[in-house]
């Protein structure tokens, strides 16, 4: 699938690190310093029209910054920067996104719009009702 996306302020083309990957890697556009426990909104300098969920990049996570809001939806009606708004968890750290860094990962995914409609009642099922923990942790 081919994915235009429009680039700003001389950002980095999204990619993929390894072939089969499932997240495209987006880059910061500037160097931003994020003291110990800041949040900061970090521009990519990446926009497209295709729906995408952002995830943090586990390389960062291991060093203590995450984005603030876990998961990000990018709607396919959106025309303007991705930007990730990274935290830096420590409590005594102050840990510096260089320009070109990889700040997060978008996953293109294709969607189904819909419409809402209340029900009395829904089709059963083996699982039913249970939620959190219903199914137990143990593999057997």
């Amino acid at each position: 699938m081919d994915l235009k996306v429009k680039l700003t302020d001389g950002a980095e083309l999204p990619r993929h690190a390894k072939e089969g990957d499932a997240g495209l890697d987006l880059t910061s556009r500037d160097t931003v310093t994020l003291c110990a426990g800041d949040t900061k909104m970090v521009g990519t300098g990446v926009a497209m029209g295709y729906v995408g969920l952002v995830f943090p990049r586990s390389g960062l996570g291991s060093r203590g910054v995450n984005l603030s809001n876990c998961v990000g939806v990018i709607d396919s009606g959106y025309r303007g920067e991705i930007k990730a708004p990274l935290h830096n968890n420590t409590r005594d750290r102050d840990m510096t996104i260089e320009r070109g860094d990889r700040v997060c990962q978008l996953v293109v995914v294709p969607f189904e719009s819909c419409n809402c409609i209340e029900v009395e009642d829904l089709s059963d099922s083996v699982r039913g009702d249970g939620g959190f923990g219903s199914t137990g942790v143990s593999g057997s």
